[in-house]
């Protein structure tokens, strides 16, 4: 039916529509996705098989739901996405500041209006889009923002003794009735604050000041939480807990494919950016890569996570480092080069609690060393693995490139500003590298051979075959007993 048509309480119930509570349309349209073989949640990676049947678990069971998690990990994400498992229109009584059911209202007001106009009362329809509340729980957030408070102006305005309920101002948990209502960083919400909320989870009515309104709201709630938060700021208390029917709890990407998924479907790129700059496969699994060094890092607080949004503003930052350099170097198109994710080191910085080792490292060059610690992590996967140990005469593929520097007299500089020709050409001029990729790799396209090469010295340079200094313009590469200077 045109459900827009209906204007009135009779039309409603000439149509024969049923109220159902908020939990029940999650419920029922969850079960015709899954039997349909639809998915529910669309755009969410990497939780297939471990989120997301719980999350669909607890709303079939029909729950309120705690995600606890680290920080980029979806959280507010999945509540949201939880419209799409909404009505697209439920009824609501018109002028009604709690989305009153025209078959149920629950506020004065609305029953009111239906007793004075009966069939003739007008309503509105409500589109699920609408149907979504968030506050962030801070601690200056108070009751009268969650719940409500007297109103002494609408008192005043209506000629009310403060007796009336009508002198009631709602919060935004009334407000939300018939909605999803999302709390966000729950710990960080004062105990007292969590406290009133007992009675709404559980028995369903709410306290203003001196008035005890039966108002059995019909919410979805939905709450997030970092579990560091239990020992940093706050917790949850125990009996808020109890009334909360599943907690679920959330997780990084476990490989390098479903991270680079998000990042490609997170990341804003201008159209301008990706026809200008052409990135190789190897350099965003380097990116990746780089998250994955950052959550196992000893100079990297672990309880507090490396948030998945990392990666994201890593690669936005990668390819505007290449884009400026094509700019000033006036090249029309460019591909992505390993010297330029020295232009993601402010992207991690931010983003990143460092320990009390890290903080003396210094957080520039945390970030600069996990450049090199995914770099050789990545490397045996596409090269023979480079022993710490080996026979005084015994051969490796990486001896000709080491003795190639060893005869360069004077250092090997790749400068940051380097025009593509010029980049080629260095890098062509290091024979040896020609040799090894033939040999190892001979079905690399051309084009990402020269983000391969880099990628071999910079791995040499972590195994000790080479030596690398970082000086302001640029990169310097030597043999491993030339002059190596530690350094950003």
């Amino acid at each position: 039916m045109e459900v827009k048509k209906i204007k009135t309480l009779g039309e409603l119930k000439k149509e024969g529509y049923q109220s159902k509570s908020i939990k029940d349309e999650l419920r029922e349209n969850l079960i015709e996705k899954i039997k349909n073989k639809e998915t529910a949640f669309e755009g969410v990676h990497g939780y297939e098989n471990t989120v997301i049947p719980e999350l669909e678990r607890a709303i079939l069971s029909r729950h309120n739901i705690n995600l606890l998690g680290l920080r980029g990990q979806a959280k507010t994400r999945l509540a949201r996405l939880m419209l799409n498992l909404l009505d697209e229109y439920i009824p609501v009584v018109e002028g009604s500041e709690i989305n009153d059911d025209p078959l149920n209202p629950i506020s004065r007001f609305a029953r009111e209006l239906i007793a004075e106009k009966g069939d003739e009362t007008p309503i509105t329809w409500m589109h699920r889009s609408e149907r979504f509340a968030e506050k962030l729980a801070t601690p200056d957030v108070t009751v009268a923002d969650l719940i409500g408070d007297v109103d002494p102006i609408k008192a005043a305005n209506l000629k009310l003794s403060y007796a009336d309920d009508r002198v009631i101002h709602y919060g935004m948990i009334p407000r939300a009735n018939r909605c999803i209502f999302v709390i966000n960083e729950l710990p960080d919400l004062q105990a007292r604050i969590q406290v009133a909320l007992f009675n709404i989870l559980q028995e369903g009515d709410i306290q203003i000041r001196g008035f005890k309104l039966r108002l059995p709201l019909d919410v979805q709630f939905i709450f997030t939480a970092n579990p560091e938060d239990y020992t940093n700021r706050g917790s949850i208390v125990t009996p808020l807990k109890d009334r909360i029917g599943s907690q679920i709890l959330t997780h990084y990407p476990s490989d390098i494919e479903t991270a680079r998924l998000i990042t490609e479907q997170e990341s804003k790129l201008v159209v301008s950016q990706k026809d200008t700059v052409m990135v190789p496969d190897l350099a965003r699994d380097l990116l990746e890569q780089i998250v994955f060094e950052a959550r196992e890092s000893e100079y990297i607080d672990a309880k507090s996570g490396v948030s998945a949004r990392l990666s994201i503003t890593a690669l936005e930052n990668l390819l505007s480092t290449a884009e400026r350099r094509a700019l000033k170097a006036g090249d029309d198109k460019t591909m992505v080069r390993l010297s330029d994710f020295v232009g993601i080191i402010p992207s991690i910085t931010g983003k990143v609690e460092l320990v009390y080792e890290g903080e003396q490292e210094g957080a520039a060059m945390v970030a600069y060393n996990l450049i090199g610690e995914a770099v050789k992590s990545l490397f045996p996967e596409f090269f023979p693995k480079i022993e710490k140990l080996k026979k005084e005469d015994e051969d490796t593929p990486y001896d000709d490139i080491v003795s190639w520097f060893f005869n360069q007299q004077e250092g090997f500089e790749i400068l940051d500003d380097l025009r593509d020709k010029e980049y080629k050409a260095l890098l062509d001029s290091v024979s040896p590298l020609d040799d090894l990729l033939a040999m190892h790799q001979p079905n690399l396209d051309r084009e990402d051979s020269y983000f391969i090469k880099e990628f071999v010295l910079w791995a040499l340079v972590e195994f000790k075959q080479l030596s690398k200094y970082r000086f302001t313009e640029g990169i310097q590469f030597k043999d491993p007993y030339g002059s190596y200077i530690s350094g950003i």
